[in-house]
């Protein structure tokens, strides 16, 4: 027995493998690729063809993830630069209460596990996040960055 939340406005690419405790809705994924046990992925995000999202992540609402993308284990994006759990009256906070700042990884990259990405960044073609890194600004393509806040580490030739 399969235990999985998929909704029906999810749009599935061919041969997308997925396993169980994942919760999706309103997202859209790639020809295939594979979704890890205990993945959640929000509505509005975007997965490309031939990805691998590992176990324990979450994609939220404004994440592009484009083709041929590594994410792995406990890996947490944030799409809200000020979040908070009530608005100025007091009350729990709606849509229309915050603004979801979009996230994009690029083709070809890795992002390492218990990596927490901020909104607002692109993680550039080829590039590798080191495991454990928190991602505060843009990384350049072909480059691999670690840390908190991540710094890069060096740079390489694209793989031809």
């Amino acid at each position: 027995m399969k235990f999985q939340n998929i909704a029906a406005d999810v749009k599935l690419g061919e041969n997308v493998k997925i396993y169980d405790f994942v919760n999706l809705y309103g997202c859209e994924i790639g020809n295939n690729s594979k979704i890890g046990t205990f993945v959640e992925i929000q509505k509005g995000a975007k997965i490309g063809n031939n990805c691998k999202i590992s176990s324990h992540t979450f994609i939220c609402e404004g994440v592009t993830i484009e083709d041929d993308v590594f994410i792995g284990h406990n890996v947490t994006f944030i799409n809200d630069a000020y979040p908070r759990a009530t608005n100025l009256a007091g009350e729990l906070q709606n849509e229309a209460d915050w603004v979801c700042i979009p996230t994009l990884i690029k083709r070809g990259a890795s992002i390492g596990s218990s990596t927490t990405l901020l909104c607002g960044i692109t993680v550039g073609e080829n590039a590798l996040v080191g495991a454990g890194s928190v991602v505060t600004k843009d990384v350049p393509a072909n480059t691999i960055v670690a840390g908190n806040p991540a710094k890069i580490i060096r740079t390489f030739e694209e793989k031809k």
